[in-house]
């Protein structure tokens, strides 16, 4: 079931006065033919996107299902915007997240008032244990991507880039399990089908151009994607709605290495409004060292998906040497 864009439209009037319409930045890189403008989704509440889509799931559901609380698994973003979004409802939260969490993360969604049960580092075995806990309390499953609310609530933002940049030619998004890039590929396509929308994952977890290439959903190995930096993007495989919704409206998928993130990261933390966690930084990563791999558009924009970063690692970041030349 592919959203439609008065479902977006529907979950945009949901979140108004809930989530930050984030302003468009333009990132100066030194050649002014291919200009980017930054989505710094790191300003909203959370400091992530999630909220969008978290947001709209929960505000969508009957006074019943309210009262019997919502049970999600995330490794940290989408924790804080079902964490968010429930105690703005008044709904209970639980959160399954893995033990390699970044701390900031646990944290927060902790202090946002959700219950939290720790398990390994696999995505399979959070999802597992989170459908085993929902069967169990009768829970409502909230899911990080694979769900059509979810996807109408991040597609808000595509609609926001169009309004605000009606000349954008390409559009670059993070893709871990997909529920961004459906969002923001489905508001695009529905709108403006000449726009390109290309997403970028790290090399360690491309799952999600094995799966446009293979033509079918493939999974990837825990123990592979979770040796990335980009700790939101260590999904092993998209979910089957977003793998819909990416083979109907994305362009193409390209994947950059780790040193590339870092150096992403590096670029962006030099302003504070679009300072990323390494997640965040993989769109910015794409149009940098992928030139050679996307249209040749002058006016693009990535999507900086959040700024949930470790103070210990901007603070590494900022210690070590400048960005090297693009």
């Amino acid at each position: 079931m592919v959203v439609t864009l008065s479902d977006i439209n529907r979950a945009r009037t949901r979140l108004q006065g809930i989530t930050v319409r984030t302003p468009l930045i333009e990132l100066y890189h030194g050649d002014s033919s291919r200009r980017l403008y930054l989505k710094p989704e790191n300003q909203q509440p959370i400091g992530a996107f999630k909220l969008r889509g978290a947001y709209n799931k929960i505000a969508s559901l009957t006074d019943e299902e309210r009262k019997r609380g919502v049970i999600s698994y995330s490794s940290g973003n989408h924790a804080q915007g079902v964490a968010y979004a429930a105690r703005a409802l008044g709904v209970k939260a639980v959160i399954v997240m893995p033990n390699n969490a970044p701390a900031i993360k646990r944290e927060a969604t902790a202090a946002l008032g959700a219950d939290i049960v720790l398990v390994g580092p696999g995505s399979t075995e959070r999802q597992l244990k989170a459908e085993e806990l929902a069967a169990q309390h009768g829970y409502i499953i909230v899911p990080p991507y694979n769900d059509e609310k979810i996807i109408a609530g991040q597609g808000t933002m595509g609609l926001e880039i169009l309004e605000d940049m009606p000349d954008v030619e390409t559009i670059l998004s993070p893709v871990g399990g997909g529920g961004l890039i459906s969002g923001v590929a489905a508001s695009i396509k529905l709108s403006k089908p000449s726009v390109n929308v290309f997403g970028v994952e790290p090399e360690l977890a491309a799952d999600a151009q094995a799966s446009l290439r293979a033509g079918r959903i493939v999974q990837f190995p825990a123990d592979q994607v979770t040796r990335t930096i980009a700790d939101g993007l260590r999904t092993q495989s998209v979910g089957p709605i977003n793998f819909d919704h990416m083979q109907c409206f994305v362009d193409g998928i390209v994947t950059v290495t780790e040193d590339e993130i870092r150096e992403a990261m590096k670029l962006l933390a030099a302003n504070p409004d679009t300072i990323a966690e390494p997640s965040g930084a993989v769109a910015t990563a794409g149009f940098l060292f992928r030139a050679d791999q996307l249209p040749k558009t002058r006016i693009n924009v990535a999507i900086i998906s959040g700024g949930n970063i470790e103070p210990a690692t901007l603070e590494e970041l900022r210690r070590s040497s400048p960005p090297r030349d693009i």
